[in-house]
Protein backbone atom coordinates (compact mmCIF):
# COMPACT_ATOMS: atom_id res chain seq x y z
CA UNK A 1 0.00 0.00 0.00
CA UNK A 2 1.37 3.40 -0.97
CA UNK A 3 1.68 6.18 1.60
CA UNK A 4 -1.16 8.18 0.01
CA UNK A 5 -3.44 5.13 0.10
CA UNK A 6 -2.47 4.53 3.72
CA UNK A 7 -3.32 8.09 4.71
CA UNK A 8 -6.66 7.93 2.91
CA UNK A 9 -7.47 4.64 4.63
CA UNK A 10 -6.72 6.25 7.99
CA UNK A 11 -9.11 9.11 7.21
CA UNK A 12 -11.83 6.65 6.27
CA UNK A 13 -11.30 4.64 9.46
CA UNK A 14 -11.47 7.79 11.58
CA UNK A 15 -14.82 8.66 10.01
CA UNK A 16 -16.34 5.50 11.52
CA UNK A 17 -15.81 6.70 15.07
CA UNK A 18 -17.84 9.46 16.72
CA UNK A 19 -15.93 9.28 20.03
CA UNK A 20 -12.14 9.42 20.54
CA UNK A 21 -10.45 6.13 19.66
CA UNK A 22 -7.05 4.97 20.81
CA UNK A 23 -4.02 4.88 18.56
CA UNK A 24 -3.68 1.12 19.11
CA UNK A 25 -7.21 0.54 17.75
CA UNK A 26 -6.50 2.76 14.74
CA UNK A 27 -3.21 0.96 14.10
CA UNK A 28 -5.02 -2.38 14.20
CA UNK A 29 -7.79 -1.18 11.87
CA UNK A 30 -5.32 0.22 9.35
CA UNK A 31 -2.78 -2.59 9.59
CA UNK A 32 0.23 -0.47 10.56
CA UNK A 33 2.51 -0.20 13.57
CA UNK A 34 1.68 2.27 16.32
CA UNK A 35 4.77 4.35 15.42
CA UNK A 36 3.64 4.55 11.78
CA UNK A 37 0.15 5.44 12.94
CA UNK A 38 1.42 8.38 15.00
CA UNK A 39 3.52 9.61 12.06
CA UNK A 40 0.55 9.36 9.69
CA UNK A 41 -1.71 11.30 12.06
CA UNK A 42 0.91 14.02 12.41
CA UNK A 43 1.24 14.15 8.62
CA UNK A 44 -2.51 14.49 8.13
CA UNK A 45 -2.76 17.18 10.79
CA UNK A 46 0.06 19.11 9.08
CA UNK A 47 -1.93 18.93 5.82
CA UNK A 48 -5.00 20.43 7.51
CA UNK A 49 -7.03 17.36 8.47
CA UNK A 50 -9.33 18.17 11.41
CA UNK A 51 -8.01 15.39 13.69
CA UNK A 52 -8.00 16.14 17.41
CA UNK A 53 -6.32 14.19 20.21
CA UNK A 54 -2.96 12.90 21.34
CA UNK A 55 -1.25 9.64 22.36
CA UNK A 56 -2.77 8.12 25.48
CA UNK A 57 -5.99 10.10 25.06
CA UNK A 58 -7.28 9.02 21.67
CA UNK A 59 -8.13 10.65 18.34
CA UNK A 60 -11.31 11.90 16.72
CA UNK A 61 -11.96 13.64 13.41
CA UNK A 62 -14.49 16.42 13.06
CA UNK A 63 -17.34 15.08 10.98
CA UNK A 64 -17.68 18.17 8.81
CA UNK A 65 -14.17 17.56 7.47
CA UNK A 66 -14.26 16.87 3.73
CA UNK A 67 -12.23 13.98 2.40
CA UNK A 68 -10.10 14.36 -0.73
CA UNK A 69 -11.36 12.84 -4.01
CA UNK A 70 -12.71 9.35 -3.42
CA UNK A 71 -10.46 6.31 -3.67
CA UNK A 72 -11.71 2.74 -3.78
CA UNK A 73 -10.05 -0.66 -3.83
CA UNK A 74 -11.12 -2.84 -6.80
CA UNK A 75 -13.44 -4.93 -4.59
CA UNK A 76 -14.99 -1.78 -3.11
CA UNK A 77 -15.64 -0.34 -6.55
CA UNK A 78 -17.15 -3.64 -7.75
CA UNK A 79 -19.43 -3.78 -4.69
CA UNK A 80 -20.51 -0.18 -5.23
CA UNK A 81 -21.33 -0.62 -8.92
CA UNK A 82 -23.11 -3.95 -8.48
CA UNK A 83 -25.15 -2.72 -5.52
CA UNK A 84 -26.26 0.44 -7.31
CA UNK A 85 -27.13 -1.50 -10.46
CA UNK A 86 -29.18 -4.00 -8.45
CA UNK A 87 -31.15 -1.18 -6.84
CA UNK A 88 -31.58 0.60 -10.18
CA UNK A 89 -32.88 -2.61 -11.77
CA UNK A 90 -34.95 -4.11 -8.97
CA UNK A 91 -35.85 -1.21 -6.67
CA UNK A 92 -39.02 0.86 -6.85
CA UNK A 93 -38.95 3.95 -9.06
CA UNK A 94 -37.77 6.34 -6.34
CA UNK A 95 -34.87 4.16 -5.21
CA UNK A 96 -33.93 3.28 -8.79
CA UNK A 97 -33.67 6.95 -9.68
CA UNK A 98 -31.71 7.62 -6.49
CA UNK A 99 -29.25 4.81 -7.23
CA UNK A 100 -28.53 6.10 -10.72
CA UNK A 101 -28.11 9.67 -9.47
CA UNK A 102 -25.81 8.56 -6.64
CA UNK A 103 -23.63 6.56 -9.02
CA UNK A 104 -23.37 9.60 -11.32
CA UNK A 105 -22.32 11.81 -8.39
CA UNK A 106 -19.69 9.32 -7.22
CA UNK A 107 -18.36 8.96 -10.75
CA UNK A 108 -18.02 12.74 -11.03
CA UNK A 109 -15.61 12.99 -8.07
CA UNK A 110 -13.52 9.89 -8.78
CA UNK A 111 -9.99 10.26 -10.12
CA UNK A 112 -9.88 9.68 -13.87
CA UNK A 113 -8.40 6.17 -13.61
CA UNK A 114 -11.09 4.95 -11.23
CA UNK A 115 -13.82 6.63 -13.27
CA UNK A 116 -12.72 4.61 -16.29
CA UNK A 117 -12.85 1.42 -14.21
CA UNK A 118 -16.33 2.27 -12.97
CA UNK A 119 -17.62 2.99 -16.49
CA UNK A 120 -16.07 -0.25 -17.80
CA UNK A 121 -17.33 -2.47 -14.96
CA UNK A 122 -18.26 -5.93 -16.22
CA UNK A 123 -20.60 -6.71 -13.30
CA UNK A 124 -24.08 -6.66 -14.80
CA UNK A 125 -27.52 -7.37 -13.37
CA UNK A 126 -29.63 -9.99 -15.12
CA UNK A 127 -33.39 -9.83 -15.49
CA UNK A 128 -35.11 -11.32 -12.44
CA UNK A 129 -38.59 -12.46 -11.60
CA UNK A 130 -41.28 -9.81 -11.46
CA UNK A 131 -41.74 -8.20 -8.07
CA UNK A 132 -45.33 -7.95 -6.88
CA UNK A 133 -47.32 -4.89 -7.87
CA UNK A 134 -48.29 -2.35 -5.23
CA UNK A 135 -51.36 -0.29 -4.67
CA UNK A 136 -49.41 1.66 -2.07
CA UNK A 137 -46.77 4.27 -2.90
CA UNK A 138 -43.43 2.86 -1.67
CA UNK A 139 -41.97 6.38 -1.66
CA UNK A 140 -44.67 7.38 0.84
CA UNK A 141 -43.73 4.47 3.12
CA UNK A 142 -40.09 5.48 3.07
CA UNK A 143 -41.05 9.09 3.77
CA UNK A 144 -43.12 8.00 6.78
CA UNK A 145 -40.14 6.07 8.15
CA UNK A 146 -37.68 8.88 7.50
CA UNK A 147 -39.92 11.50 9.15
CA UNK A 148 -41.15 9.17 11.93
CA UNK A 149 -44.80 9.81 11.08
CA UNK A 150 -47.82 7.62 11.72
CA UNK A 151 -49.56 5.83 8.85
CA UNK A 152 -53.15 4.75 8.47
CA UNK A 153 -53.28 1.65 6.28
CA UNK A 154 -55.91 -0.70 4.89
CA UNK A 155 -54.47 -4.21 4.95
CA UNK A 156 -55.55 -7.58 3.51
CA UNK A 157 -54.47 -10.74 5.35
CA UNK A 158 -53.69 -13.93 3.36
CA UNK A 159 -57.11 -15.40 4.24
CA UNK A 160 -58.89 -12.33 2.92
CA UNK A 161 -60.16 -10.19 5.85
CA UNK A 162 -59.43 -6.48 5.54
CA UNK A 163 -58.59 -4.26 8.51
CA UNK A 164 -57.67 -0.64 9.08
CA UNK A 165 -54.61 0.03 11.22
CA UNK A 166 -52.73 3.03 12.52
CA UNK A 167 -49.07 2.06 12.60
CA UNK A 168 -45.66 3.47 13.44
CA UNK A 169 -43.41 2.43 10.52
CA UNK A 170 -39.73 2.13 11.42
CA UNK A 171 -38.15 -0.11 8.74
CA UNK A 172 -38.75 -1.45 5.24
CA UNK A 173 -37.27 -4.86 4.40
CA UNK A 174 -36.43 -5.68 0.78
CA UNK A 175 -36.70 -9.38 -0.07
CA UNK A 176 -36.19 -10.76 -3.57
CA UNK A 177 -39.85 -10.71 -4.57
CA UNK A 178 -41.60 -8.79 -1.83
CA UNK A 179 -41.27 -5.89 0.58
CA UNK A 180 -42.21 -5.95 4.27
CA UNK A 181 -43.10 -2.82 6.27
CA UNK A 182 -42.10 -3.17 9.92
CA UNK A 183 -44.30 -1.27 12.36
CA UNK A 184 -45.69 -0.88 15.83
CA UNK A 185 -49.42 -1.52 15.42
CA UNK A 186 -51.75 0.54 17.62
CA UNK A 187 -54.60 -1.92 17.05
CA UNK A 188 -52.64 -4.90 18.39
CA UNK A 189 -50.46 -2.98 20.81
CA UNK A 190 -47.31 -4.74 19.62
CA UNK A 191 -44.95 -5.12 16.66
CA UNK A 192 -46.45 -6.21 13.36
CA UNK A 193 -45.04 -6.61 9.86
CA UNK A 194 -47.06 -5.99 6.70
CA UNK A 195 -46.37 -7.14 3.15
CA UNK A 196 -46.54 -4.04 1.01
CA UNK A 197 -48.41 -5.79 -1.82
CA UNK A 198 -51.28 -6.40 0.64
CA UNK A 199 -51.58 -2.77 1.68
CA UNK A 200 -54.58 -1.54 -0.34
CA UNK A 201 -54.43 2.07 0.85
CA UNK A 202 -52.22 4.27 2.99
CA UNK A 203 -52.44 7.76 4.42
CA UNK A 204 -49.55 9.69 5.90
CA UNK A 205 -50.75 11.33 9.11
CA UNK A 206 -49.51 14.64 10.48
CA UNK A 207 -48.82 13.10 13.90
CA UNK A 208 -45.32 11.88 14.70
CA UNK A 209 -45.09 8.67 16.65
CA UNK A 210 -43.75 8.99 20.21
CA UNK A 211 -40.53 6.98 19.80
CA UNK A 212 -37.76 7.33 17.26
CA UNK A 213 -37.28 4.62 14.68
CA UNK A 214 -33.92 3.48 16.04
CA UNK A 215 -35.52 2.81 19.42
CA UNK A 216 -38.36 0.84 17.84
CA UNK A 217 -35.93 -1.25 15.82
CA UNK A 218 -33.85 -2.06 18.92
CA UNK A 219 -36.99 -2.99 20.88
CA UNK A 220 -38.17 -5.24 18.05
CA UNK A 221 -34.80 -6.99 17.90
CA UNK A 222 -34.89 -7.50 21.65
CA UNK A 223 -38.39 -8.96 21.50
CA UNK A 224 -37.43 -11.36 18.71
CA UNK A 225 -34.35 -12.50 20.64
CA UNK A 226 -36.34 -13.12 23.83
CA UNK A 227 -38.99 -15.05 21.88
CA UNK A 228 -36.31 -17.14 20.15
CA UNK A 229 -37.54 -16.20 16.69
CA UNK A 230 -35.55 -15.54 13.54
CA UNK A 231 -34.25 -12.02 13.19
CA UNK A 232 -35.89 -11.86 9.73
CA UNK A 233 -39.38 -10.35 9.91
CA UNK A 234 -42.47 -12.42 9.20
CA UNK A 235 -45.54 -10.72 7.77
CA UNK A 236 -49.22 -11.25 8.49
CA UNK A 237 -49.12 -12.38 12.12
CA UNK A 238 -52.57 -11.20 13.15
Amino acid sequence: MSRSERLLTLLQVLRRYRAPVSGHVLARDTGVSIRTLYRDIASLQAQGAAIEGEPGVGYVMKHNFMLPPMMFAPEELDALVLGMRLVAEQGDSGLAQGARAALDKISAVLPAELRRELDASALLVGAGRQIETHAVDIDLLRRAIRNERKLRITYRTPSGPVSERTVWPYALVYFDLTRVLMCWCELRGTFRNFRTDRIDASELLDERYPKNRQTLLMEWRRSEFVAGRSILPEADRR
